[in-house]
């Protein structure tokens, strides 16, 4: 592969979104097709169901059930270009550093680059690194997985518990349970986030200190909620082995970068696993992070899950946009947002494995495009940044569809589909996939007026029964979920955050947002702990709220 070097792309002040032409044409074109509806879009076209698809990496994407014509599709890949989409792909795949307020690259692609590939960062090349560190997580690995690895009473480790937060726990939950069907399941996997002591009780409520094994993961090794569960393992550990100190060598490992904390910490360094400064928490799945994932499913299928990344990032490089998988969603996710005003996008995944799939799209694409200023400092004046969440199917069918359905409130969706089951039982996996195909079919055609009166309805009952439809919907089908499946559609919503970002003009790398809050919590901690009243300078609800608590506390 050709080598990629980061020579500097020249910066420039960039027309505002909304001046450009692109911009003000697709503002004319909303209003002339706004409410023309999916019923009569595909009674217009026949083809329109087989025309607007696309596939790529072994992934395919019907987006023909969206408000957009061929017209619409041209103008979003128009804006995409003139937003300088190619240009900034290219600038991220060679380690520039894009993330301008942190002066960092963004380079999780080169965590799946395969060996001999050539990534430069401050002219090194990071690939050698990277997997430098994937042989040490594999060597470590297979002695944990074989039994080799021993804890310090001589017993095999059984247990395993990451410690972690935010990147650090979301990514390993998620591929954990998402590949749970090719785990080893000799091993127990628990996973610590929440710094409310319950998470961390009831994670070892059952377990054996002798045969267990944490592993704390923190860049700087002083993340508060992690470092405070560390050290509550810690203590329970030492407990569970009467207090001795050498023991937790053999139970803690710790993917950081930070050797001094975790030597004063009792881990021994040759069991530390590094990541970098270009790789961003919420896109760390990959790194050292997911050491959990790659103990709990082996290197072997660990490795085909970056396969699966790189496949998807090289579609995502090379592909042009008209056919590209991340663009296409990425610009209608641009469409939704800013034209039809929609505020949300809800992930239907039909596949039970996939459960924790839309919480750990929430922190990619909720904390990267949660955005209020353009690169250069200005105010948007366009919204940014819409809330992901959702449910699999079918079980969302009988709690929240009802309202996507008929409510007042236009929700995208994407629902995310197999053609095989991992456990085929019966009818099972054929009455999933109906499900999937008869719900995009509601949403987008419903039921009018006079369908539901020609089934006999009594009149005043007929308005409640009216479907609108013209909800728009993606559709993508795999053959079965797989750990390099996996790496591909994780990849592929990345970077339709990162196209979405880069049409929006903002950072979608930096996290500034949480960080006024820990801050705050840093001051109120003493406030709360000190045995004698404290002078409180918060707001009144603040300093109400912190004395009601102290109060509390003094009660049984």
């Amino acid at each position: 592969m050709a080598k990629r070097t980061a020579a500097k792309t020249k910066t420039r002040n960039p027309k505002p979104l909304t001046k450009r032409k692109a911009w003000k044409a697709l503002e004319a074109h909303y209003k002339k097709i706004r409410k023309l509806h999916l019923r009569s879009l595909f009674a217009d076209d026949p083809k329109r169901g087989e025309r607007m698809t696309a596939e790529a990496a072994g992934l395919f994407l019907d987006y023909s059930k969206n408000r957009i014509t061929s017209e619409t599709l041209k103008l979003l890949i128009w804006l995409a270009e003139k937003s300088g989409l190619r240009t900034r792909i290219d600038a991220m795949f060679r380690g520039e550093k894009i993330n301008i307020t942190e002066k960092r690259a963004v380079l999780h692609v080169a965590l799946r680059a395969p060996q001999g590939t050539s990534i430069m960062v401050d002219g090194e090349n990071v690939v050698p690194q990277v997997h430098a560190v994937l042989d040490k997580m594999t060597d470590f690995s297979n002695r944990v997985r074989s039994g080799d690895w021993k804890g310090h009473t001589g017993k095999r480790i059984r247990n395993i518990i990451n410690i972690g937060i935010g990147g650090s726990d979301l990514g390993p939950v998620m591929a954990y349970e998402a590949l749970k069907h090719y785990s080893d399941r000799s091993l127990n996997f628990r996973f610590v986030s929440n710094v409310d002591s319950t998470d961390f009780a009831e994670a070892v409520q059952d377990l054996e200190p002798s045969e267990t094994l944490f592993i704390v993961s923190s860049k700087t090794f002083t993340t508060l909620e992690t470092m405070t569960n560390a050290h509550t393992a810690r203590a329970w550990l030492l407990n569970g082995l009467i207090g001795d100190e050498s023991a937790v060598a053999k139970h803690f490992v710790a993917v950081s970068t930070n050797a001094a904390e975790v030597s004063k910490f009792g881990i021994d360094t040759a069991n530390m696993f590094g990541f970098w400064d270009w790789v961003g928490g919420r896109y760390s799945m990959d790194s050292a992070i997911g050491l959990s994932t790659m103990l709990a499913i082996g290197p072997g299928n660990f490795r085909s899950m970056l396969d699966g990344f790189h496949q998807m990032d090289e579609h995502f490089r090379t592909a042009p946009f008209e056919s590209n998988l991340p663009v296409l969603m990425g610009v209608l996710g641009i469409w939704y947002t800013d034209f039809f005003g929609a505020q949300t996008v809800a992930i239907l995944p039909y596949e039970q494995y996939l459960k924790r799939f839309p919480a750990y799209l929430q922190q990619l694409a909720m904390e990267s495009n949660g955005k209020h200023v353009t690169l250069d400092g200005s105010e948007v004046d366009y919204p940014t940044g819409p809330v992901y969440w959702g449910e699999p199917g079918t079980n969302g069918q009988h709690s929240f569809y009802q309202l996507i359905h008929q409510g007042t409130r236009l929700i995208p969706c994407d629902f995310i589909a197999f053609g095989h089951a991992l456990n085929p039982m019966g009818r099972h996996h054929d009455m999933l996939l109906a499900n999937v195909f008869a719900q995009s079919e509601a949403l987008a055609f419903g039921k009018t007026l006079e369908q539901v009166k020609a089934e006999g309805t009594p009149d005043w009952l007929v308005p409640h029964r009216v479907f609108e439809g013209n909800r728009p919907s993606n559709t993508i089908l795999a053959d079965r979920l797989t750990p390099e499946v996996l790496g591909k559609l994780v990849a592929l919503y990345e970077h339709i955050v990162f196209t979405q970002g880069t049409i929006w003009q903002i950072n979608s790398f930096d996290q500034w947002g949480v960080e006024l809050g820990k801050v705050l919590a840093q001051r109120i901690i003493p406030e709360l702990e000190s045995p004698k009243e404290q002078t409180l300078g918060h707001d009144a609800s603040t300093n109400n709220l912190i004395r009601r608590y102290r109060k509390l506390k003094t009660q049984e």
